[in-house]
């Protein structure tokens, strides 16, 4: 597209827009969640809110802007919070790229319910292996599974019944 067509092009310019403008609300959600951990005493990192907000610009904003987020979430969480650490960062970025990646990927054969669980599971098994990895060489002290199964299995249910509610008549 010539750059005076998306100039001239007002829906091209609202869905950059709409992006942009969700990109820096996921972008202070991130920043904001180790002082709301503190604060209150949860560990929300356990409730994936990188995850959770890949998921909603899968839905709501562009294919391009969940893969930007996915990339970029786990290294804006380093860089201002230093948590996680680099590595369990590069593989969280991994971890996230492989499901948004599987999800626009299955959805062409199967409906967005069961392409949103698929993606989430194969995306983590994907992170587990990795981490595996990582701990066998550069990651010794980390335990493999910080987040209790149970509770990846109810957050994943709750992302993927989201998608199903919002995709449902289509």
């Amino acid at each position: 597209m010539h750059p005076n067509q998306i100039v001239s092009n007002p829906a091209f310019a609202q869905t950059n827009i709409r992006a942009l403008v969700f990109d820096l609300f996921a972008i202070l959600f991130i920043y904001m969640v180790p002082t709301l951990t503190h604060l209150i005493g949860i560990k929300l990192y356990m409730l994936e809110p990188m995850r959770l907000m890949v998921i909603l610009a899968m839905v709501h904003t562009r294919r391009q802007n969940a893969y930007i987020l996915a990339m970029t979430l786990p290294l804006f969480s380093f860089v201002v919070a230093s948590h996680p650490v680099f590595i369990k960062s590069a593989l969280i970025g991994v971890e996230l790229l492989a499901m948004v990646f599987a999800f626009f990927t299955l959805t062409r054969f199967m409906h967005k319910l069961a392409a949103i669980f698929i993606s989430i599971w194969i995306s983590k098994l994907l992170y587990y292996l990795l981490k595996y990895l990582a701990i066998m060489t550069v990651l010794p002290a980390e335990p493999l599974v910080g987040t209790p199964l149970l509770l990846q299995l109810l957050t994943s249910a709750i992302f993927s019944f989201y998608v199903f509610l919002l995709f449902r008549d289509k």
